[in-house]
This record gives structure tokens, sequence and C-alpha cells, in this order.
């Protein structure tokens, strides 16, 4: 675009506020921007980012509109990315300059990044040589920039070296681009050898990478290496000179994934996640919107970067609940995938051993690829699973295992072998009452028990981080010693263990211990080295590690996902099982599985043991269909809080009765959520059903836009596709 073109111009702008559409701004004489341009703009008093956006703008005199205050030297944000944002937008019925603001998550990195203070070689020799000197200048002579401190580190010698030949002259200052985050990955670095059935799901994929838009659903067993598998599809798109992102759940506890793509290319992914310092999220962002990262790893978030020429997108574990946001923006990272695959016109890639739902009827009915890998690499057995009838073999009095997982847990560990134990439950109690009075702990602010951290001393609310030290009397009654721990957490595990076990090295692993991701990324790492014999754990220990020595799997409670009224129940409690099981024999040692249960006749628990998860998907899919559940029918939920029970209800009862009168479309509610006090804020839901053809979003918004705005301490959210029902 000419600057002559740009004079007195007017165009759209969109901030990362929740602006239902764009605000126009002149365009400064001399100053050229185009769609997509990233500006810095005033907004009331103060100035933000934004993107220079494709709609019209309105018929205003450029003279009366405040003008673009900066154009940034970055890549425009491409077509096909603000195509996404507009789509996101209206399918979660989301302010687009929210969507927008998604893409903008490192405003330092706007402006490129400053170059090195470097020294090349300038001729000469030194006033006197030293052996210290001569591999300095060795270096240095083939007349390639170094740092001062790289060359210093290079030839192994002090800074004071390299210092006092740069005072002699024999080097001048230079400026040195700024380095990659990561090194290029070489897609023929460390091909792995591949099982005949690996092989031909990596010819499927490696031919769907070099094309336009599909989606692959690679579904295969734990322990199948589909890993490897899609590192050729991966492979393939490097080769192609394309960018890659690979989404992962919890990508700040996957180190073990990072180590496996540096043995596959020679180099580690760059990476994107909430713990990432602000300094390297400003750099990654940077030289992914330059095109200079080729392969990123990262969370949900990661789908919302500028990617240059991005080629593939690969979903990890593309089951997890922890891609769907609850935040905002909601969405779902897994289904915003394959949208953004069908806008840029690349291919996209769900890999899992325990495909969700929706992504299985996609497959059967045609509009997925299933690739199936049914067996475990190199022919290892997978685990021998039974359930213990808790019923029939009920703990010891004040403890939660059964003898019969006792016993097993003693000749695993007699063996030199490992044992993990697993129950989804943090801290060492759910509930703590006084057995004198009856006084349960309750979070002030929410409407849920407070859950005992006895190796912190602390009382913790979940939801919304309330802590308290636990008390040594009743606050209620002020009897002394008589506050009784009722059910188990893992810590409270790790107590019974430790007390049937006492020389086992015993770790347990929780996502809120202290230390954070560096020491939840040290412990694993020591799990699979084989420092621990007994491991106790969450849900965070069934994604996708790989523990060499671990022969046996112990489900503590098997019926604890199977206690809500959430209609995925079920699935989520066969995919957690299913992966937590798949720990145990993954190097082909002969490996059990036992799964303590109340339910021993349950489906879940049947198709677990029987392995038999076809089974399982058949009789779910067909509940689903009978149900108009999703992926057969449409559900939406709209989330009202406020600051009074009252003032939630009434607005929840002004939404459905300002509900349009549609044939396929029932309104459920309001109703409190289960969850109804979080936070100190009262909750209402309303839920709404559809068909599978049903315009939710057009009722939704109708439904919103004829009920009176929300006042005073009023919010309403609303959920497309709904994953939590609390």
């Amino acid at each position: 675009m000419s600057e002559d073109s740009s004079r007195n111009r007017i165009v759209p702008v969109l901030v990362p506020m929740p602006a239902e559409r764009p605000y126009s701004y002149a365009v400064p004489d001399g100053m050229v921007v185009g769609p997509g341009s990233i500006v810095r703009v005033p907004l009331g008093p103060r100035e933000v980012a934004g993107i220079v956006w494709d709609t019209p703008t309105d018929r205003v005199d450029a003279k009366k509109l405040r003008p673009i205050s900066e154009v940034f030297d970055c890549p425009p944000l491409a077509e096909a990315d603000r195509r996404f944002v507009d789509w996101v937008a209206a399918y979660t019925l989301s302010p687009p300059g929210m969507v927008a603001r998604m893409f903008l998550r490192a405003p330092a990195a706007f402006d490129p990044e400053p170059p090195l203070e470097g020294l090349v070689f300038a001729g000469g020799e030194p006033e006197r040589a030293t052996a210290a000197r001569a591999r300095v200048l060795e270096l240095a002579r083939d007349g390639m920039a170094w740092t001062r401190s790289g060359l210093a580190h290079a030839a192994g010698v002090s800074l004071t070296v390299v210092d006092g030949l740069k005072a002699q002259g024999l080097f001048e200052a230079v400026k040195i681009p700024p380095p990659p985050v990561v090194a290029a990955p070489d897609p023929a670095y460390g091909a792995a050898d591949l099982t005949p059935d690996q092989r031909d799901a990596a010819g499927t994929l490696r031919d769907k990478a070099r094309g336009g838009f599909s989606v692959t659903l690679l579904d295969g067993v734990t322990g199948s290496g589909k890993t490897e598998v899609y590192f050729e599809a991966i492979a393939a798109a490097v080769e192609a000179g394309r960018q890659v992102l690979v989404l992962v759940p919890e990508i700040a506890l996957t180190a073990a994934f990072l180590d496996r793509f540096h043995d596959r290319f020679g180099a580690k992914p760059a990476e994107w996640h909430s713990d990432l310092s602000p300094r390297m999220r400003e750099r990654v962002w940077r030289q992914v919107a330059e095109g200079r990262v080729r392969v990123v790893a990262g969370a949900r978030s990661a789908l919302f970067l500028p990617f240059n020429d991005l080629g593939l997108i690969v979903v990890d574990e593309e089951h997890d609940p922890a891609y769907k946001q609850e935040d905002r923006v909601y969405y779902s990272a897994r289904d915003m995938a394959v949208v953004r695959g069908h806008i840029g016109g690349f291919p996209v890639v769900l890999a899992s051993a325990t495909p969700a739902v929706e992504s299985r009827v996609n497959a059967d009915q045609g509009r997925y690829e299933r690739v199936v890998l049914p067996a475990r690499f190199a022919e290892a057995a997978m685990p021998d699973l039974r359930a213990i009838d808790m019923r029939r073999s009920p703990p010891a009095r004040g403890g939660f295992l059964s003898p019969v997982l006792l016993g097993e847990v003693e000749k695993t560990v007699a063996r030199g072998e490992q044992a993990l134990l697993f129950l989804n439950r943090r801290g060492y109690a759910p509930l703590t009452l006084c057995r004198v009075c009856g006084h349960r702990f309750q979070c002030p602010s929410c409407s849920s028990w407070l859950v005992e951290h006895r190796f912190r001393g602390q009382l913790v609310c979940h939801h919304c981080a309330h802590t308290e030290p636990r008390p040594e009397a009743c606050p209620s009654c002020g009897a002394l010693d008589h506050l009784v721990a009722c059910g188990p957490g893992v810590e409270r595990i790790a107590e019974e263990v430790v007390g049937r076990f006492p020389d086992a090295r015993t770790i347990v692993l929780s996502s809120d211990m202290l230390g954070g991701v560096k020491r939840l990324r040290l412990e694993l790492d020591a799990i699979a080295k084989g420092e621990a014999d007994i491991v106790i754990g969450t849900q965070l220990v069934a994604k996708g590690h790989n523990f060499p020595n671990m022969t046996l799997v112990g489900v503590v409670d098997a019926d604890l996902g199977l206690a809500n009224g959430d209609p995925r129940a079920a699935e989520r409690t066969f995919q957690l099982l299913s992966q937590v099981t798949g720990r145990a024999g993954r190097t082909g040692r002969k490996s059990l599985g036992l799964i303590q249960t109340y339910q021993p006749a349950h489906p879940v628990m049947q198709a677990l043991v029987s392995g038999d998860a076809e089974s399982f998907y058949e009789r779910e899919i067909a509940e689903r269909e009978r149900a108009g559940l999703p992926p057969f029918g449409r559900l939406a939920a709209i989330i009202i809080s406020a600051a009074t029970r009252a003032e939630a209800e009434g607005h929840g009862r002004a939404l459905r009765r300002a509900a349009p009168a549609a044939a396929d479309i029932s309104v459920l509610g309001p109703a409190e959520a289960p969850l109804a006090l979080v936070a100190g804020r009262h909750r209402f839901r309303l839920l709404i059903h559809g068909e599978r053809r049903s315009d939710m979003q057009g009722f939704v918004r109708a439904m919103v836009a004829a009920a009176e705005r929300p006042r005073g301490s009023v919010r309403v959210s609303v959920d497309i596709d709904p994953q939590s029902f609390l």
C-alpha cells in the first residue's frame, strides 16, 4: 500500500477489550497500514495495542477521529488468522476483541528483538602470546562474529582474556542478530525404527501432512507409540518448509515429551505455556510470527500464536478436559484446532488412546479418518486388569487399601519394581469435622468443604484458594483433639503406605505440592529412573508419562468420577482409568492393574477389566444418541453469577422469559449450579438443549439480547458445548 493511498483514510481497529466490533481510527499522513497490521491506538485515557481489521468503517470525517499512534514493526496478522478470530467469536458468542486479545499476549514482542553486542576478529597479533590467547584467536580467525561470553566459553578462558585482546585492537564491535530460542529441527536426524503397524500409520499421516485440510484420529492403545507416528507427520511438514503446532495438555509437566522430540529431531521445540518467563514468551511469540521457530509445543493458548506459515496441528491426548477454557472466552482447543486447520487449509491430527466420543463419532461417520494402532510397541503386553470388589475385600479399619492391593504392592516392591497408587483427590482429606458437635469446615466464600493438606498444616478451598491453618480446637464448641478427617486424599494414602511399608521409597505427586512445576519435573524424572518404589498420585500421573520399571497400578477409588450427574461421567472415568492403568508394563514386563470399586458390575468397570473398549464406545454412543446429547444434539450453558442469590436467580428468570419460541430447542432452569457459591458469588445456570442442526448461537444471541442488560453485580457467561456441569 502506497504512502499516498493511506492519506486521510479511516481504518477499523480491533482492540483487546469486550467490544462487539472494531473502532474507527484515522491514519495519519505518511503512515502505512493494512489489514492485520498491529498498531498502538488511543482508547479513552490510555493507549492499547490493536489489529487493523477488514470490516467496513463508519462514514465519518477522518478529521473527527483519533489517529493511530504507531504501527509496530511486526509481521501483520494473516488473513486466515483474522478469519479464525471472527469464527471463534461468532461460535462462542464472545466479543471479537477478547478473541483478538489472545493473539496479542506478548506486547513487548511487537517491536524487533534488539541485536546482541558482538566481536569479530580485526586482524593482527597480540602484544604477548599466551596459550589462552592462542585458543581465542584460533576460534576467531575464521571471521565469524562471537558474543564476548560465547567466545570465552568456547575457548575455555576467562572474560578478561577476551577483553584484553579487544583492548589491543584485535577485535572490533559488531551487532549480532538475536539467536533463535531453539535450534531448527532436522527431520532426518533420528528416524525411529517403527513396527509394521506404526509404519503404515506413519505413511498415512505423512501423506496427509503434505496435502490440504484433513482431520485424522490416531487411535492407539497406551504404549503403542503414537508419538513416534505423529513425529513422522511433523517431519513431513518441516521438510515442506511449514510450521507445526503440537498441543499437549499441561505442557509444563511433559519434560519427557520434549526429550523424545529432541531425540527424533536433534533439537527441542519451542515451548508455550503459563510457566514461561515473560522474556521467553516475548521471544517465542516474535520468532513464531517471523517464521524462525518451526515447531511449537504448547498448552491450549498456543493455538492463538501468530504463525507465519502454519502447516500442521497435532492435538495429543485429544480427549483431555484441560483443552477446554472456561474463562472469558469459553472454547475447546481441540475443536478450534480443527477450525483453524479448515480455515488455513492444512491437516490436523488428533491422537489418543481413549478418544472423545465426539471424535469417535466423527470418525465413524467419515468426517475424520481413523488410523488405529491396536498393539503396544515391541509386542509388549497390556497389563492384566482385575477389579477388587471392596464389599468382599474391605480395607482394615481406618484404612483405604484392600488387603489384595496391599499384598500385590508388597510383592512388586520385593521384586525391585515400582507400584503406582492412583487417587484423583488432592490433599489429606476432603472433609474435616468435629466429633463432638458435628461442625464441618466449609469455605466462607464457596459452597464446598475445606480440604485438609496435612503436609502444609492448612485447610484449603480448591475453588477460590482460601486457606486457613488447621486448628487444634473446634471453632464451634471449643473441644480439643476431636477434629477428624473424613475420606482419603493422596496424602492420607501416603500415610497408610508409609505405615505399612516403612522401608520403601514413597513419593506423592500432586499439582499443588510445594515447589511447583520444577519440582514435579524433577520427581517425574526420578520415578522414570527408578528412584522411587511406590508412587501415589492424582490425575497428572495419567498424562502420558513413561515409567519403565512400573509393573503395578492400583486405583484406590474407581467410583469417584461416577458419583455426579455429569452426562460425560462414564466417558471421563473410562478415559482416566484406562490412561492410569496404561502406565504399567510399558517396556514389556508382566504387569497388573487393580481397580478398587464398590460397583464391579458397572459397565465402565466391566469394559476396563475385559479390555473391550469397543463395546464401551458402542454403548456410550448409543446412549448419547437416544438422549440427543452431543454429538447427536447440542448443548449450551448460561451461567449467571451475582453478589446475592436473589440477583442471580432474578436475572436467570428474566433470561428464561426472554427465550424465543423454537420447536427444536428447549431451555432448562434456571437452577442453582451444583457449586452454587464460588468466591463469594452466587451462581445459577440455564441449560439449553437443541437438535444436531439447531441454530444454537442464534437462539442464545436472541435470548440474551431480548433480556434486560445485567445490572449491579450480575455477570453472565455463555458456554457453547459445555464440558463441565458444576
